[in-house]
């Protein structure tokens, strides 16, 4: 009998045997080395994408953590000051950049007096009306302040003022010695059209200018008083012509004569025509009382009526004033009084409606409202000006010789 207890009893009982039998022969040593390769290759990149990986986020977080780097700097504005600023100072302006100025103002200084010839001080400038031509002006700048002054003392020393020479030069250093921090002053000294001498040019020095009246002394000659009158107004207009926009110092001319003019080669039409241009008041001391009161008749007028008409003509013209002393001890009292009329005025400037630049003269008024407190108030200025003109020629109407131009002493300081 045979024994079966060795055999299995489920047929899968033997598949190990038989899959091993038939498997372990197939994973030969070859098939191992590429199964290892191919792992190893994985592996690596595996490796070099985890390091690629690592070092991104460490750039990102670096990144992260730097600073921000600084703002640009701000672009800085381009100045654009076409219109003058009159209220600021120290504006800052680009090299290069253009700068228009508003040169058609008309400018006038006004005194304001009452009917005793005071000074009054306290006006607002809405009391203040211009006319141009009969037309109303706007206001467009209005100032009390105290502002510089440049003058100039032109002095007749001719032989009709010698015995009034001495007080003259003592009233001319009262006005010098009232000179203040910007003030400016030049002295002129003439006879007849070959000698209006420069003594003095413009200079702040006191000291200088008092020595300089010192040296004053009679001299011979045919007084020109148009001529020197001519000559100073155009000294005193070219000072510091267009240096500053802003500036609006006075300018001015303190005059001794006796107003005989004999020996002028300008006429009195061009004098008063160049007066209209300028911006120069003339306060003049009038010596008349020594000049004949009728030499004439009755058609032609005394020498002591045509210069007395000369000198009131001078300062009415330029909005100055005019005074007739009957002897030299009233000097003094007028140099005070040309002193506080200088330093007393309003600035009153208006842009003209009327743009014409045709040369015409133009006609100016100031008034005033009447102050209930102080009653009639009289504004005193100039009585007009000469409009620029752009087309006429640049030549002198004047025929024959043109009086020379000022002569500087050798020892001018």
């Amino acid at each position: 009998m045979l024994q079966q207890s060795h055999k299995p009893t489920h047929p899968r009982a033997a598949l190990p045997a038989v899959v091993h039998a038939h498997v372990s022969p197939l994973i030969s040593p070859f098939m191992l080395s590429l199964i290892m390769k191919s792992l190893l290759s994985s592996f690596v990149i595996c490796a070099a994408l985890i390091l690629c990986l690592t070092l991104t986020t460490s750039a990102t977080h670096a990144q992260q953590q730097a600073p921000p780097p600084p703002p640009p700097p701000p672009a800085r504005p381009t100045p654009t000051p076409p219109m003058l600023n009159t209220t600021t100072e120290g504006q800052e302006i680009d090299d290069g950049a253009t700068i228009e100025f508003n040169t058609s103002l008309v400018t006038l200084q006004v005194r304001v007096i009452d009917r005793q010839n005071r000074p009054i001080n306290d006006v607002r400038k809405d009391d203040f009306r211009v006319f141009e031509d009969g037309q109303p002006q706007s206001i467009e700048f209005f100032s009390t302040e105290e502002v510089p002054i440049s003058y100039g003392i032109v002095v007749d020393n001719s032989g009709s003022l010698r015995q009034q020479l001495e007080k003259v030069i003592a009233a001319g250093r009262t006005i010098v010695e009232s000179n203040k921090q910007g003030d400016e002053t030049f002295l002129i000294r003439f006879t007849d059209s070959s000698r209006i001498n420069l003594d003095q040019e413009w200079t702040s020095d006191k000291t200088v200018l008092q020595e300089k009246l010192d040296d004053l002394f009679p001299d011979s000659g045919q007084t020109a008083v148009y001529d020197a009158v001519n000559l100073a107004a155009e000294y005193a207009t070219e000072r510091r012509k267009g240096e500053d926009p802003n500036d609006r110092r006075r300018r001015a001319l303190i005059i001794v004569t006796d107003g005989e003019e004999r020996n002028s080669v300008t006429t009195e039409k061009e004098l008063f025509a160049r007066l209209r241009e300028s911006d120069v008041q003339i306060f003049i001391i009038g010596f008349t009382g020594d000049l004949e009161e009728q030499d004439g008749g009755i058609i032609k007028k005394s020498t002591r009526s045509k210069a007395t008409n000369l000198i009131n003509k001078l300062a009415t013209e330029t909005g100055g004033r005019a005074f007739f002393p009957n002897s030299v001890s009233e000097l003094p009292a007028i140099a005070d009084q040309i002193t506080r009329d200088l330093r007393t005025q309003f600035i009153v400037s208006y842009n003209p409606t009327n743009k014409r630049r045709d040369g015409t003269f133009r006609r100016v008024r100031v008034a005033l409202a009447d102050d209930s407190r102080a009653g009639k108030r009289i504004a005193i200025t100039r009585p007009g000006y000469t409009a620029p003109n752009d087309t006429a020629a640049t030549t002198s109407s004047t025929t024959g010789e043109r009086p020379r131009t000022l002569t500087p002493a050798k020892n001018n300081k």
